[in-house]
């Protein structure tokens, strides 16, 4: 069987509502939480649960989200959700998180992959813009290997951590995405 939403170590797929723990777990480390958006105050195991019932709910084809599942494993390891949707511009966003146990074992850059190939060969989108904070390094390279191009910055954007922080915009087109990876197929019966 072939599925769009399963890579060469992750699949994509639904969060159910009795995986709240694995938030909780992911919120735990402060870097991940501020990399990924930014620090919210302590939340109680109810909260995390109807944030987890909230996301199990049926989304719509454009703005989504999913959880990032470890093929090894077979566990989360992450999340992702599209956001700054613009369909008259075809223009999305995306945020993504990885737990800090699960980093630099290319989960994100499968995953990035697989919900670019959706956005443009499914959808019709024809580019991705994503924000990332100047000091995460480790992201910048990842989307610049991907072949993200950067494309500007905002100055001061975010406050955290007691100072203000850059944001790197990076984009990437169809065309520019097609040139080193595949839009899909139709395979017959």
């Amino acid at each position: 069987m072939d599925s769009i939403w399963v890579g060469e170590r992750v699949r994509l797929r639904g969060v159910e509502p009795e995986e709240w723990h694995f938030a909780v777990e992911f919120d735990q480390d402060s870097t991940v939480t501020r990399n990924a958006d930014r620090l919210h105050p302590p939340r109680s195991k109810a909260g995390y649960r109807q944030w987890a019932e909230a996301n199990a709910g049926t989304p719509d084809d454009d703005t989504f989200s999913v959880g990032i599942e470890s093929l090894a494993e077979r566990r989360l390891v992450g999340g992702m959700s599209t956001n700054g949707v613009d369909k008259n511009a075809g223009v999305f966003s995306y945020g993504i998180t990885i737990g800090a146990d699960f980093q630099r074992c290319g989960y994100a850059s499968d995953a990035i992959i697989l919900l670019l190939r959706y956005m443009f060969a499914e959808r019709r989108f024809q580019k991705c813009d994503v924000g990332i904070y100047a000091y995460n390094t480790a992201s910048l390279k990842l989307h610049e290997r991907l072949g993200f191009v950067e494309e500007g910055r905002r100055r001061r954007h975010q406050f955290f951590a007691g100072e203000y922080h850059d944001l790197v915009l990076m984009g990437m087109t169809i065309e520019e995405y097609a040139t080193d990876y595949s839009l899909g197929s139709v395979a017959s019966c």
